[in-house]
């Protein structure tokens, strides 16, 4: 089978991840694959690792930068040129499927329909606004050859109030849960973390709705009544967003948290960061469809902290394996946080509860077998 995968960046986060997955897959099925990204990046040597072609062209990605007169004259001219080339590619190749990953990605489901092709769309976004933007992706998802896949069911509940529910399908990613255990880990010795100190931690790319800011918030409160802790933020802004570096800072030093709060750029060995915690926090302050970081978190044996909306809703039981906190009230937050700190047995009980539904639920085992049937899948 020949399949041609269209990616929203180059790099190796969350979906990223599940793009290299598939990969690894497909080459294992013995399937010919060629991946376009509209850039170089870390993901592009591994992928061709696996045994992909790589092709760089601008795909016209939509993001938030876009979304002004200028901006959308900009996608359109970049869509066109994209379409034009990829029905080049997809006709010398005799492609017999062309996989879509994030709803950033737009062209391939017109290359599909214009050559008849299949097209699978995998969507890891909720989105909100604008809403015309909404109810435009929604009507190309209706689009006759297209089938999609929704990572969590907080996605697709979003996206059925347009699109027909026999269009999109939920499947959960999976998790290489045996890569996180008897890990030992050397952060907590290099950042000179004392192993008494409570660490608490989060990852994920800098951006305004991922909450780092929130998490100051939440650190500074905590922080009035335990001394004993640090904190730990991991990721790179995206693009255009290296501003918020600057309020992250300020915010540290408006609760005083100078000497507390580590923070680290993205980082490939993230076994070892899961290791050295001891509380992770999902501080998203919009709906995150299906965070890779909770279920990597998890598989660590780590009690997980999640703003109550999206898929972590559904990855956590409330109370069992994790906790659901308000969205942007630190105070409540830290409240409810609070036994977590007091009692270690409790924390490890209820880590030891996560790993336990990790393993259940979102496994790699489960994923590999769902995602081949979906790709695999005669029209």
């Amino acid at each position: 089978m020949r399949i041609l995968f269209l990616h929203s960046s180059s790099d190796l986060y969350g979906a990223s991840k599940i793009l290299l997955a598939i990969n690894e897959l497909c080459a294992k099925k013995g399937h010919e694959v060629t991946v376009v990204l509209s850039e170089d990046g870390p993901l592009a040597p591994q992928l061709k690792a696996l045994g992909a072609t790589i092709v760089i062209t601008d795909l016209g990605i939509l993001r938030r930068q876009y979304l002004n007169p200028a901006g959308i004259l900009n996608r359109l001219v970049a869509n066109f040129k994209a379409y034009g080339t990829l029905i080049k590619l997809c006709t010398s190749q005799k492609i017999d499927l062309i996989y879509s990953n994030t709803t950033g990605v737009i062209v391939g489901v017109f290359v599909a329909a214009k050559l008849g092709i299949r097209h699978l769309w995998h969507i890891h976004e909720i989105i909100e606004k604008p809403y015309l933007l909404f109810r435009i992706l929604s009507r190309l998802i209706n689009t006759k050859n297209n089938q999609a896949i929704a990572v969590s069911e907080a996605v697709k509940t979003h996206w059925t109030k347009h699109v027909h529910p026999n269009k999109i399908d939920v499947l959960y990613n999976g998790v290489d849960y045996w890569l996180f255990e008897n890990t030992q880990s050397n952060l907590r010795q290099s950042l000179n973390i004392s192993p008494d100190t409570i660490l608490i931690g989060m990852m994920g790319r800098v951006h305004f709705w991922k909450g780092q800011d929130y998490f100051v918030n939440i650190a500074g409160e905590i922080f009035k009544t335990h001394k004993n802790v640090h904190f730990l933020i991991v990721g790179d802004a995206f693009a255009g967003y290296e501003y918020l570096h600057d309020n992250i800072n300020q915010l540290i030093e408006k609760h005083g948290l100078h000497g507390h709060v580590t923070q680290l750029p993205y980082r490939s060995d993230i076994a070892n960061i899961y290791s050295a915690l001891d509380i992770f926090i999902l501080p998203s302050l919009l709906p995150d469809p299906a965070p890779a970081v909770v279920t990597e978190a998890m598989a660590a044996g780590l009690p997980v902290v999640a703003t109550q909306q999206g898929g972590a809703v559904e990855m956590i039981e409330n109370k069992v394996s994790g906790l659901l906190i308000p969205i942007n009230n630190a105070a409540a937050a830290a409240a409810i946080i609070e036994p977590l700190l007091m009692n270690e047995t409790f924390r490890k009980d209820m880590g030891a509860e996560a790993k336990k539904r990790m393993q259940e639920k979102f496994s790699r085992t489960q994923f590999n077998e769902q995602i081949m049937a979906c790709i695999e899948k005669k029209s």
